[in-house]
């Protein structure tokens, strides 16, 4: 076992609500072992800026139009990420090596091979007095890769660990959907791929509707009732608008258009509808059958694990060619996953270990990742 390091990692998701922190200790190869887990709620001016300014950024040229805007915007996410890794330092007694921050995403296109993460990684160091290590995507976009998804390497880690029974699947239910399918420990054979939308459409219905940021377990979807003309349609727009090819996707690629007009109920359960409909198929298309007639282990973490109407229709749609379980069954907090990988990634992008692979963006050859910087 080589030297074991330890790494804060810190995810803010495409809900935009807050900062997940932890903190791992780990030989950035095959062991990890957690330290803390905290989450970081964004003040309410933080949260409406991000999300406000995410709406005029539809395209590439909105980045230069909006760019002022950004730079705020960047200093007040950096500045937010400092205070909360201040007062984490002050919680524990343990040098950390290194901040793995991944900033908040505001645009991905993996068709332009852009990917725009706010966070500036030096001001934090200089803040913090701490190594950080950000910029994750870049290197892989640079090797002909979509810059995502980032955290199948770490998937791999946490099965391997947990001695979790193969073929196992980890999907992740964020504001996108993605999964890691792990058929062997292989690192280089790790299958991964965003698979549509996750929470992104049920949260901004949710928000432009009311006065909450989600649907709390699903109840607002399960008091609705689906318009199967206008989800059927959907559906049908979906297969044939979207890019089977394509590795990820931005929250931009989905839109409410189709919902408008609905009670915020009955748009809460087509929107439910639609995306576990999306999720289940894609699932079972991707997913070879496994040799010797096993099933598929699907473990399910990110938010989206707790909307329970959204994991029925995941359900109802993959029957029984699937096994479904929250990975918070098997001892691991599905809420912190994210994070976790971000410590990890960090200390591979230290150690110039690789941290995606062709199977998992599209990148030519494997490749390390994360700019290091040392301000102080």
């Amino acid at each position: 076992m080589g030297k074991i390091y330890t790494a804060l990692g810190l995810m803010s998701g495409t809900s935009g609500d807050g900062v997940d922190a932890s903190i791992i200790s780990s030989d950035g190869i095959d062991q990890y072992s957690e330290i803390l887990n905290k989450y970081f709620k964004y003040d309410q001016k933080i949260y409406e800026n991000l999300h406000n300014l995410r709406d005029k950024i539809m395209k590439f040229n909105d980045l230069k139009k909006n760019e002022n805007e950004i730079n705020v915007l960047e200093r007040e996410i950096t500045l937010f990420h400092a205070k909360i890794v201040n007062e984490i330092l002050d919680l524990i007694d343990k040098k950390i090596d290194f901040i793995g921050f991944h900033g908040q995403t505001i645009y991905h296109n993996p068709s332009e091979k852009i990917s725009k993460q706010l966070g500036d990684g030096n001001l934090l160091s200089q803040l913090t007095k701490k190594t950080v290590i950000y910029n994750f995507r870049q290197n892989d976009i640079k090797n002909g890769g979509e810059g995502a998804p980032l955290t199948p390497v770490f998937h791999r880690l946490i099965v391997k660990q947990k001695k979790i029974e193969l073929p196992t699947c980890i999907l992740n239910i964020g504001g996108i959907a993605n999964i890691t399918a792990i058929e062997e420990y292989n690192i280089n054979n790790l299958l991964s791929r965003d698979l549509g939308p996750g929470n992104c459409l049920i949260d901004e219905w949710i928000r432009n509707n009311s006065k909450g940021k989600f649907d709390n377990n699903g109840e607002i979807a399960k008091s609705g009732k689906t318009n199967e003309l206008i989800l059927n349609q959907a559906l049908d727009n979906f297969d044939n608008i979207t890019n089977q090819n394509t590795l990820s996707f931005d929250t931009k690629d989905f839109s409410l258009s189709f919902v408008r007009g609905l009670s915020l109920e009955d748009g809460t359960a087509t929107l439910t509808d639609f995306t576990g409909r999306i999720i289940g198929a894609r699932l079972l298309s991707f997913l070879s059958k496994p040799p010797e007639d096993k099933l598929w282990k699907v473990l399910v973490c990110g938010g989206g694990r707790k909307n329970n109407t959204l994991l029925k229709v995941i359900k109802n749609t993959v029957q029984k060619y699937l096994v479904i379980h929250s990975i918070d069954d098997y001892g691991i907090d599905g809420d912190y996953v994210e994070a976790q990988a971000f410590a990890y990634l960090a200390i591979r992008s230290f150690l110039g270990s690789p941290i995606t692979f062709p199977l998992t963006t599209g990148c030519k050859d494997s490749c390390t990742g994360g700019v290091i910087v040392e301000n102080f």
